[in-house]
């Protein structure tokens, strides 16, 4: 499933911090500057099988079309892109941007003739990678994050059919299925699980110190035989008293 796992950590990293607040700042510049002089650039989001389209792979998802758009994509944008910085840095950017780049053409391929904007395809990339491999990789900590992350954000996956009007369910699943893909193919490093004693193959339970207390039935035993106390045997030497009478001094 495209897991290497090696002897390597998790850490935390200023990109964990810089990568989210970059991409939130850029998208709330690109909405900011349409305000201030009032422009509308969703023009430039994806419009499928057309040639001019294909400018919104790269520039959709910084287009969005109300405040509500805007503040709905930044909060799990952050998270997840803090969660992919923070357990998956070594392939974050090669992620970023194949992930980007096949969602926006999944998305121009089976879209309706409309235009699509929004970071919206790329939170479902990082949802769907995130959770997926996390499950792939079987480590006990990628589990756990694939669970909170199903648990917080599992609600969308009714997103990526068409459930309701002006949402790009297209490139909702465009994002789901490019993540998915990836979580099976690309190669990441994991620290390597630790083995308990009886784990490993030299393992030789004559030798271990805790199963020696119990006998063949399964019996515990508190004291082996070697650890009994010894018994400790006092003995007394009486001595005679020498001194002679006329002799003592008071």
């Amino acid at each position: 499933m495209g897991v290497d796992k090696q002897e390597t950590n998790f850490r935390f990293t200023d990109s964990v911090l810089i990568v989210p607040m970059v991409a939130v700042l850029l998208i709330w510049t690109v909405f900011w500057l349409e305000l201030q002089f009032r422009i509308n650039w969703n023009d430039y989001g994806i419009y499928p099988r057309t040639l001019s389209g294909l400018r919104g792979v790269v520039l959709s998802p910084f287009l969005h079309s109300s405040v509500e758009h805007l503040y709905n994509n930044s909060i799990p944008l952050v998270i997840l892109l803090g969660t992919l910085m923070y357990f998956y840095r070594s392939i974050a950017f090669k992620l970023l941007f194949w992930g980007l780049m096949l969602t926006g053409l999944v998305t121009w391929l089976i879209g309706r003739p409309a235009f699509h904007i929004g970071a919206s395809g790329l939170i479902y990339l990082l949802a769907s990678f995130i959770f997926f491999k996390g499950i792939f990789t079987k480590h006990y900590r990628l589990v756990a994050v694939s669970l909170v992350v199903s648990f917080i954000y599992g609600s969308m996956l009714w997103y990526i059919f068409p459930v309701e009007e002006g949402i790009s369910w297209e490139g909702h699943l465009g994002g789901f299925l490019v993540g998915l893909f990836a979580a099976l193919f690309l190669k990441v490093r994991v620290p390597a699980v630790p083995k308990y004693a009886w784990e490993r193959e030299d393992y030789n339970e004559e030798e271990d110190e805790f199963l020696k207390h119990f006998d063949e039935e399964g019996n515990f035993i508190e004291k082996l035989p070697e650890e009994e106390e010894p018994q400790v045997r006092i003995t007394y030497t009486y001595r005679k008293n020498r001194r002679e009478p006329g002799n003592d001094v008071d």
